[in-house]
């Protein structure tokens, strides 16, 4: 017996040197008492922006083993053995995975001479919806945001769970995503609205009332597979011109009381997780801050208290500038007034933030813009309104991978993080509208569009 042990420890250190020889001539990686074969591949960066650095680098060697980035180094001094895959984007801006945190997968920017929002509650079966999801998840990753944070599923209850499942799995081609499932708002807080009261509707998000029914709405979506949990604080928006308060501010109506707010972030923070809040401005507002939110979504109105109280806090916003700018109705009618007012009202509160130091993550809302539209649009309208175009990048990597806590994972181009890379031509430190037109996307360390590099 003694004799078969010593033999077998020969054979097994023999075949571990064999395996170290094979993968130091093939690229792959071997360990001490264990073969893992993890294939490599170089990527030569002309421009490299790696979403926390402030200033770009030149002539970059990143070495992709697996899924990981593995290391990065200068050109003149990075070793590429003979015969490996080199990716030649020596002629590109290269820069990590793009981020969007703020998501709508199921809503199709929904043409009210089609229906409009509710057409797709009263109509569409949810196959047809997760279907259309299916495609908006890939071109999210055509346009380079290799992760997304998805704001619920507007009435597609769990289906968000399933679309990061069918990724995860392989089925589809799709970002990494971070789900909030059904998201949750008050009786009176959120649509179908405007049937008859004794028909009964299906509502676009999990309703509750009072503090014991919102920790069991937080407590079954958690369950269900959440990764956020998505409230709703402020519902219809409109411009006072009578009552109380001052004529021509923009009124937003508040939903949740902060009782109830708290019960659903007490139990959420207890999974580990966090909360994010839609609020436009005023009560509803206030209440999401005062209640622990961790994000605030939109914010269209901010007072100069609030954004002290962010600070503080460590709240995030993600402000999603760009859905506030389409489908305008006319000027002189109150939704024309009021679709006016947040634009111009949510310029003057992410300066204010910015200026502040305020976290800020990049968001688009897309879903409420069709995604047939560029995603990175939104990167100019941040720019416009006060970033330099190196904060954009990073509020859509780096800080954005710190919204999700996964600081040093995603967002960033370092050794240890995922390797999920981009790259566009041009240089969008002059031109950040160069980002809508993504020429190469990598996701996990699999190259997924590549209309940039020459593979060797």
């Amino acid at each position: 017996m003694k004799r078969w042990i010593v033999l077998l420890a020969i054979l097994c250190s023999s075949f571990c040197g064999w395996a170290q020889v094979v993968c130091i001539a093939t690229g792959c990686i071997a360990t001490a008492g264990a073969l893992t074969l993890r294939k490599v591949k170089f990527i030569r960066a002309g421009v490299l922006i790696d979403g926390a650095s402030n200033s770009p680098r030149r002539n970059q060697v990143i070495t992709i083993s697996g899924n990981l980035i593995g290391d990065v180094s200068d050109a003149a001094s990075a070793h590429i053995p003979a015969g490996a895959e080199v990716i030649d984007l020596s002629e590109a801006t290269v820069l990590p995975g793009l981020i969007d945190a703020h998501t709508h997968i199921f809503l199709q920017g929904e043409d009210p001479a089609e229906g409009g929002y509710d057409v797709q509650l009263l109509k569409y079966p949810l196959a047809f919806r997760a279907a259309r999801a299916t495609v908006s998840v890939r071109r999210a990753l055509e346009q380079g945001f290799t992760t997304l944070r998805d704001m619920e599923t507007e009435g597609a209850g769990y289906g968000d769970v399933g679309i990061k499942m069918a990724i995860e799995g392989g089925y589809i081609p799709g970002p990494r995503l971070f789900v909030s499932t059904r998201a949750i708002s008050t009786t009176g807080g959120y649509p179908l609205e405007g049937y008859a009261p004794e028909i009964e509707v299906p509502k676009g998000v999990q309703t509750i009332d009072g503090p014991v029914a919102a920790r069991k709405a937080a407590r079954e979506q958690l369950d269900h597979g959440a990764d956020w949990i998505k409230v709703y604080m402020t519902h219809r928006s409109w411009v006072r011109n009578n009552g109380l308060g001052k004529n021509g501010e923009l009124v937003s109506q508040p939903t949740l009381t902060v009782e109830e707010l708290r019960a659903i972030v007490d139990e959420t923070h207890g999974w580990g997780k966090k909360v994010a809040c839609h609020a436009y401005s005023g009560e509803g507002l206030q209440r999401a801050l005062d209640g622990g939110c961790d994000s605030i979504e939109h914010g269209l109105v901010l007072t100069d208290a609030q954004i002290a109280q962010m600070i503080r806090q460590g709240t995030w916003l993600c402000p999603t500038l760009s859905v506030y700018y389409i489908d305008w109705a006319p000027a002189d009618t109150p939704d024309g007034q009021r679709d006016r007012k947040r634009a111009s009202e949510h310029e003057v509160s992410f300066r204010k933030a910015l200026k502040a130091g305020v976290k800020i993550a990049f968001g688009t809302d897309i879903g409420g813009i069709p995604w047939s539209q560029p995603i990175a649009q939104e990167f100019p309208r941040m720019v416009e309104f006060g970033m330099t175009p190196m904060q954009a990048i990073q509020s859509a990597t780096s800080r954005a991978a710190e919204l999700l806590e996964m600081k040093g994972q995603l967002g960033v181009i370092a050794p240890g993080a995922y390797a999920d890379v981009v790259a566009v031509s041009g240089d969008p430190l002059v031109d950040v509208g160069l980002l809508q037109n993504v020429g190469f996307v990598m996701k996990n360390g699999q190259v997924f569009k590549n209309e940039l590099g020459s593979k060797k």
